[in-house]
């Protein structure tokens, strides 16, 4: 897979043939060229191990012992190691490890507009974390970086300076201090509102901060509560992707 991702290597693993033909009818819909594969575990070891899969996706029917063991082989897979996706029926558990979770298709139509979520999480995005504390800007950034999303991080210390780098670049994400130099969070935001359509908007703030913002942070993306953890990164990120609603499921 190419930066400006010209096409996508995606892998299914999966034990009945009738699914591997929904998938394989629904590559064929996509909006950019989807190089297709499909197998079963064993199968699907022996391809993670030459390398060159941008997307795995479990069906939830393998058994436990064939996830793990399939899972274990992406995050051995050389770099960049593939983003892992389970498909599952509503209720149904999720194992450890995987990248999100996917509602199981019934036909090809349902397939592609997987596949589109799929193409979302593989396709570069450019991060900004807009922010004068060094120490929030250093644990976000480095929580970030090791996401096994493909993520070009970049910084802004004060307001202007966020703004201007905004302006002039394709963002697709920002995560913006709600207290930083010049403009206030909340102008900020405003601002960014009103000049950037588009572009999703994550704001980080105290508890108090977040409480008395009110109004300001409707539509936003979230709302990010100091101090974060990775797991309250890895939702956002999960949300930005489309994943956050089968997660909940």
């Amino acid at each position: 897979m190419s930066g400006d991702l010209v096409s996508l290597r995606l892998l299914l693993i999966a034990a009945s043939g009738p699914v591997h033909e929904i998938w394989r009818e629904g590559t064929t819909q996509a909006s950019v060229p989807i190089d297709f594969d499909a197998g079963d575990a064993a199968d699907a070891r022996v391809m993670l191990a030459k390398g060159g899969i941008d997307v795995c996706v479990l069906d939830a029917a393998l058994s436990n012992d064939d996830k793990a063991a399939v899972i274990r082989s992406a995050r051995k897979a050389k770099a960049p190691a593939p983003v892992i996706f389970m498909t599952a029926p509503r209720g149904a558990s999720s194992p450890e490890n995987i990248d999100g979770r996917l509602p199981k298709p019934a036909n090809a139509a349902q397939v592609r507009k997987l596949i589109e979520i799929c193409i979302r999480a593989r396709m570069p995005t450019k991060v900004l974390i807009a922010g004068d504390s060094d120490t929030t800007r250093g644990i976000l950034s480095k929580i970030l970086k090791a996401s096994r999303f493909t993520l070009d991080v970049h910084e802004a210390l004060e307001s202007y300076a966020a703004l201007s780098q905004l302006r002039a670049g394709q963002f697709g994400l920002v995560f913006l201090d709600r207290a930083m130099p010049g403009l206030n969070g909340a102008d900020t935001l405003k601002q960014i509102k009103r000049e950037i359509s588009d572009l999703a908007i994550v704001v980080m703030a105290t508890p108090q901060e977040g409480a008395a913002a009110g109004r300001s942070l409707s539509g936003t993306l979230a709302l990010l509560k100091k101090p974060f953890y990775a797991a309250d990164v890895d939702a956002v990120l999960k949300r930005y992707y489309g994943l956050h609603a089968f997660e909940a499921s």
